[in-house]
C-alpha cells in the first residue's frame, strides 16, 4: 500500500514477528561495526541456513545455494532457480561500510604528556559530532609475516574506550563564531589513547610506555601500523528508543538496516525460486564505490562468470545475458523527513517515518547527476508487486531540488543494461554517530526483499 503508516496494518502476531526481527537485526549491527565484522557475521547467518562456500560447491543445480566472500570486506549469497542463469537474477545489493574514522599508517604519537593516534575521517561526516564522546577501536593489524591481530576494543564493559577531545566552552568564544565545517578540522580528530609514562624515561615515555603495552599484550610493533586497517566508531550498542520502543538508534543504519534484510531475505527464501537470487554486500560505497572491494570495480562480474562456470555454461555472451536480463533493487537508506529541519525537504516526495519502505527513482544532486533514474516500466513492476504482497511502500527524492543529494551503487549496477532502482529505508540524522530508524520501516523492507525475490522479473 502506498504511503500508509505502516504500524496501523500489524495485528499481534505480526507485531511479535517484527519485534522479534528488529532485535535480530539490533544483534547483527552490535557485532557487524566493520565492513569484515559484517561479512563475518554474514557468513555465520549463510552457514546457519545451509549455504556453502562456492569454490567447495562443485557443479552448481537448481536449489543450490551458495555464498562467496571476497577480500573480506564483500559477501555474496547466491539461491540458484529453476531456469537458466542467463534469464538473469533477481538481485538485492546493500553496502555494509559506514562514515567513521580511521588510524593513519604512523599514527602514534606524544604531545605534552598525552599519547594519541592520528587519524583520517573515512565518508562524509560532520566532525564535530564525533568528539567528547566514547569509541571504540575495531579492525585488523596485518603483521609482515601475514599473520593477523583483530581488535575490538570499547564494546565489553570491561574494556577501555577511546575519546578525542573538545574545547571547554569557557574558552571556546572564537571556535564558536566558526561555521560548522571549521568547528573541528580534520587534523584535529587525534584519537587520546593513553597518558601513563614509562619510568624512567624522559622523552616520549607515553609513547614509549604504549608502545611496550602493544608488543606485549597484542606482538603488534609500531611499523606494523603501516599494515593495519583500525576503524574508529562509536563505543556502545544499538537501542531501542522512545517510550514505545517503535524506533532503534544505532551506528551503521546507512546502510547495514538495508544489508541485514537484503541478506536474511535471500537466506529466508524458502522453496524452489523461479530465477537465480542474489544479495550483494558491498564496501566503499561511502567513499565513491572504488577499490577492489568497490561496486565500481569487477568483483560482482567475475563471481557471475564463476557461477555460470559451475553451472556448466560459458562464454561471454552467456555472462552478458546473465546481467542484462537481471533486475535489482539497490537496497540504500533515504533521509528521512526531519520536523526539526523541514525547509531542506519537499513534503510531497519526502520519506517519513513509519510509512514502510522508501522507493528513490532517481538520486543524484541537483539536475538528477550521477543518478540511475529507473524506468518507469520497472517502477510499476516494483509498484506492483508491492500491492500484491501486502507491502507498504513509498517514494522519495533527497531533499529539494537545490539543496543537496547523493548517490548509491544503482547506477554502477545499471550500467550492464539491467532494470535498477534504490529501495531502502528512511533514516533520521544520517551519517551521524548515531542514525534513527524505525522498526515498521525495516520489517517492511524485509517483506519488500522478500516480495521481489519471488516475483520480480526482467524477461
Amino acid at each position: 500500500m502506498y504511503n500508509k503508516v505502516a504500524w496501523n496494518q500489524y495485528d499481534a502476531a505480526e507485531r511479535v514477528e517484527l519485534n522479534t526481527f528488529a532485535q535480530e537485526y539490533k544483534q547483527f549491527l552490535d557485532h557487524g561495526k566493520t565492513e569484515r565484522e559484517c561479512v563475518t557475521e554474514g557468513v555465520k547467518l549463510l552457514e546457519s541456513k545451509g549455504f556453502i562456500s562456492l569454490d567447495k560447491a562443485g557443479t552448481l543445480k537448481p536449489g543450490d545455494r551458495v555464498y562467496v566472500e571476497w577480500m573480506h570486506k564483500d559477501l555474496m549469497a547466491f539461491v540458484i532457480g529453476k531456469r537458466p542463469l542467463s534469464d538473469g537474477m533477481n538481485i538485492l545489493g546493500a553496502h555494509i561500510d559506514s562514515p567513521r574514522i580511521d588510524v593513519k599508517q604512523n599514527p602514534v604519537y606524544e604531545d605534552d604528556g598525552i599519547a594519541y593516534l592520528d587519524m583520517h575521517y573515512y565518508g562524509g561526516i560532520k566532525k564535530y559530532q564525533w568528539v567528547a564522546q566514547p569509541l571504540a577501536l575495531h579492525g585488523v593489524i596485518v603483521r609482515k609475516d601475514g599473520t593477523k591481530v583483530t581488535l575490538a576494543l570499547g564494546e565489553d564493559d570491561a574494556d577501555p574506550v577511546f575519546y578525542i577531545s573538545d574545547l571547554l566552552i569557557h574558552l571556546a568564544q572564537e571556535q564558536m563564531e566558526k561555521k560548522a565545517g571549521k568547528v573541528i578540522e580534520g587534523e584535529e580528530l587525534n584519537l587520546i589513547i593513553g597518558s601513563e609514562p614509562a619510568s624512567g624515561e624522559e622523552k616520549e615515555a607515553v609513547k614509549k610506555a604504549l608502545l611496550t603495552l602493544l608488543k606485549d599484550e597484542y606482538g603488534i610493533e609500531e611499523e606494523d601500523f603501516l599494515s593495519a586497517e583500525l576503524e574508529v566508531v562509536p563505543a556502545g550498542k544499538s537501542r531501542d528508543l522512545g517510550f514505545d520502543r517503535s524506533m532503534i538508534m544505532g551506528y551503521g543504519h546507512d546502510d547495514r538496516v538495508c544489508a541485514y534484510p537484503s541478506l536474511r531475505a535471500v537466506a529466508d527464501f524458502s522453496g524452489m525460486p523461479e530465477r537465480t537470487l542474489c544479495a550483494i554486500l558491498t564496501d566503499k560505497e561511502e567513499i565513491g564505490s572504488v577499490g577492489a572491494t568497490g561496486m565500481n570495480s569487477h568483483f560482482f562480474e567475475n563471481v557471475c562468470a564463476e557461477l555460470m562456470e559451475a553451472a556448466g555454461v560459458s562464454g561471454e555472451i552467456h555472462l552478458r545475458r546473465m546481467l542484462r536480463n537481471s533486475c535489482m533493487l539497490s537496497s540504500d537508506v533515504s533521509a528521512g523527513f526531519d520536523p526539526n529541519f523541514a525547509g531542506v525537504f519537499e513534503r510531497k516526495n519526502a520519506a517519513f517515518i513509519g510509512h514502510g519502505i522508501c522507493f528513490n527513482k532517481f538520486t543524484g544532486s541537483r539536475g538528477k547527476s550521477g543518478s540511475n533514474d529507473a524506468n518507469a516500466e520497472f517502477v510499476a513492476q516494483v509498484r506492483r508487486i508491492m500491492d500484491d504482497n501486502d507491502v507498504d511502500f513509498q517514494t522519495a527524492e533527497l531533499g529539494k531540488v537545490d539543496v543537496g543529494g547523493g548517490g548509491t551503487i544503482a547506477y554502477m549496477c545499471a550500467k550492464y543494461g539491467m532494470n535498477v532502482i534504490d529501495a531502502g529505508i528512511a533514516v533520521l540524522s544520517m551519517h551521524a554517530p548515531y542514525e534513527l530508524i524505525s522498526k515498521a520501516d525495516l520489517w517492511e523492507a524485509y517483506k519488500a526483499y522478500l516480495a521481489f525475490l519471488k516475483d520480480a522479473d526482467n524477461q
